[in-house]
């Protein structure tokens, strides 16, 4: 099979599970940028999030065997890539405990009249909310494609939705609290 533009996504997986690389490669062309907008809605500027996007393809090529077709591909690599950011911000949190215990420092407060655009708004969101905002408002995913990508029930997608974009109009002015 050529894995050529007409392919699915179900057929790529297919070859790729068959050794297909190439059939991989055009699985990575068709759904990199999904996946690393994603990743810098969620938390990373896009160093982070080209970093977290490979890995995220390095974990797939290697579970490709996992995928078991309930989701969409760009839902099961999004949510990959989730975890991945998730493992990262975790380790990243470690270290800045360890360094303002080492060196007795804390972070400083933002100053509250700081002027916010929508990636610093995005950031002042809980990491499960911002997810969904940025899955199913930056990225069109349907509240049930989100749970199935964060793996969170779809009540809670759709709250963390209603909420998330709730504080970032407030945050950004464009809402009464």
């Amino acid at each position: 099979m050529h894995p050529g533009a007409t392919a699915t996504d179900e057929d790529l997986v297919r070859a790729a599970r068959e050794g297909a690389r190439a059939a991989f490669q055009a699985l990575v062309a068709r759904h990199q940028q999904a996946v690393r907008s994603f990743l810098r809605r969620a938390g990373g500027g896009a160093a982070d999030a080209d970093d977290l996007a490979q890995e995220t393809f390095i974990a797939a090529w290697s579970g490709l065997w996992r995928f078991d077709g309930r989701s969409s591909v760009r839902s099961w690599l999004c949510g990959i890539a989730w975890r991945k950011h998730l493992s990262q911000a975790r380790s990243r949190a470690r270290s800045r405990v360890r360094e303002a215990t080492d060196e007795g420092l804390a972070e400083a407060p933002a100053t509250p009249d700081a002027r916010l655009d929508v990636t610093a708004a995005l950031m002042r969101l809980p990491e499960d909310q911002r997810a969904a905002v940025a899955l199913c408002l930056g990225a069109d995913f349907t509240h049930a494609e989100a749970a199935a990508t964060l793996g969170l029930p779809l009540g809670t997608i759709k709250s963390h939705v209603q909420r998330g974009r709730a504080k970032l109009e407030a945050l950004l002015g464009g809402g009464d609290g």
